[in-house]
């Protein structure tokens, strides 16, 4: 099992640092704005709300002192007795109360904030009325703002009550400040929560940030086993598994390239291993400087050759710069050419031909030369690798899209479990399909990296007559395609 990251000193990480600021700096801007903004609202709107409650307010004790004046015929009863005053005012905004109500009611509800006027203006009780003209160099101060008493409609008196703007002072002690220590409190108690919700986050995201870096850290070493743990559904959690994707990836390359070199290795040995021997045995002149011996040299020799150019040209194909020049062609008759001239050859290894071509021609892009060389290396495994007697079926389909065709040989087959290892470099095949021709086990690969070069798919699979089934697919060329040769 691949090892998970385990940290033995927890820092904090500077991104942890970073998230934790932002987060409680977001939060405690927008507390400290909505602070404001509720603030200045309440100011606002409070003098209206004042306006609104000390008219209606004022209404009832209107209407008392209309039916008291009623009764006594005038405002003596009103001079004589200011606590009657007091009672009115009382029992007109608090009736059944023993004692007036404390807060805003309160506030707005003092009789010492009312004035009464007789018909003629004067004061019956109440404040002074403030000077209509002011000191030089002082703003004038605000008017009452007064309430007709009316009996049998004619205007007996006036009752009138001071403006909002004069019971702002106390009502910034009784409301607004009252309003504002408890937005100050929620704003204090989001500060704490925003903090503490920074913390976490950061704590949590640092955490798996240290994680991916050291995991990083130790992929940059060589260390490809390493894993990071995938907890959750999150953004995080799919990018630790495509971490994990792509430590598994870079570790299997590792290997299949330690692999690469050993094969070469080996398949190089071989043949530098007999020209060694042949050389040294004309050295001691055990072997004679015939004809015989330097063919068995020119044949290493060849052998040495082929190799190198099969490798050469899989290098070209990794690297995109394999010489490959596509230009219009019929599939069909390139491919019914080359088998032409295999019978001969597969009919000596007792091998039977059934192909299916047809006369409709199959429209590709293809580089003939690379063609012929992808058949060669089909039909080379298909003698290798076919008991004889054996068959060999080429079927060629025609679709909107693509053009398939199976290449399918006889007995012996291949393992399912060795099917997807086919086109590897030097992969061989241990049983009965091995290496008894002395190939160099790079020829499908090079089929792979040649139907990959014309944009097809070479696939394997088993075959109902026992062996292989290959099955490939090229692209349509249509009749809009561009036909100038190129090289991709």
């Amino acid at each position: 099992m691949s090892p998970r990251l385990r940290f033995k000193r927890p820092r904090i990480a500077r991104i942890s640092l970073k998230l934790f600021a932002a987060i409680l700096l977001t939060n405690v801007l927008i507390g400290g704005m909505s602070f404001l903004l509720i603030a200045r609202s309440l100011d606002q709107g409070f003098i209206d709300y004042l306006e609104r409650t000390q008219a209606n307010r004022a209404d009832t004790p209107a209407t008392a002192l209309a039916e008291r004046w009623q009764e006594h015929g005038d405002w003596r009863w009103l001079r004589d007795d200011p606590r009657a005053w007091h009672r009115l005012v009382r029992n007109q905004l608090w009736p059944g109360e023993r004692q007036p109500p404390s807060g805003i009611d309160r506030e707005l509800s003092d009789a010492r904030d009312f004035v009464v006027l007789d018909a003629d203006g004067r004061v019956v009780i109440g404040r002074p009325l403030p000077p209509r003209t002011p000191p030089p160099g002082e703003e004038p101060p605000p008017q009452p703002r007064f309430i007709d008493i009316q009996h049998r409609g004619q205007t007996v008196g006036q009752l009138g009550y001071l403006p909002p703007a004069q019971l702002m002072a106390r009502m910034d002690r009784v409301f607004l400040q009252r309003q504002l220590r408890n937005m100050t409190i929620i704003v204090a108690s989001l500060s704490v929560a925003s903090l503490l919700l920074a913390a976490g986050l950061a704590w949590w995201l640092g955490r798996r940030a240290r994680e991916m870096t050291e995991a990083t850290r130790r992929m940059t070493q060589g260390d490809f086993t390493v894993r990071l743990p995938e907890r959750g559904r999150d953004e995080l959690s799919r990018l630790s598994a495509d971490f994990n994707v792509l430590a598994e990836t870079l570790e299997a390359n590792r290997r299949h390239r330690q692999q690469w070199v050993a094969d070469i290795a080996h398949e190089l040995r071989t043949p530098l291993a007999v020209l060694r021997g042949e050389i040294e045995a004309i050295e001691d002149g055990i072997r004679p400087l015939g004809d015989d011996t330097l063919a068995s040299l020119a044949q290493e020799v060849a052998q040495l050759e082929r190799l190198v150019d099969d490798l050469r040209l899989l290098a070209q194909s990794d690297a995109g710069a394999l010489d490959i020049y596509l230009a219009p062609h019929d599939l069909a008759a390139l491919l019914r050419g080359r088998l032409e001239e295999a019978q001969g050859w597969l009919g000596a290894r007792g091998i039977t031909l059934d192909a299916e071509i047809g006369t409709a021609p199959a429209p590709v892009r293809a580089d003939p030369q690379r063609l012929r060389q992808l058949w060669s290396n089909l039909l080379s495994n298909t003698c290798a690798y076919t008991d004889a007697p054996g068959q060999l079926r080429i079927r060629l389909m025609r679709h909107a899209d693509r053009i398939e065709m199976t290449w399918e040989d006889s007995a012996p087959g291949v393992a399912d479990a060795d099917l997807p290892r086919l086109t590897e470099r030097l992969y061989r095949v241990e049983g009965s399909r091995n290496r008894r021709s002395g190939g160099s086990g790079l020829g499908l690969a090079i089929a792979n990296a040649l139907v990959t070069a014309h944009g097809g798919t070479l696939t394997p699979s088993a075959s109902p007559l026992g062996g292989l089934r290959w099955t490939l697919t090229f692209p349509v060329r249509h009749d809009d395609d561009v036909l100038e040769h190129d090289m991709p």
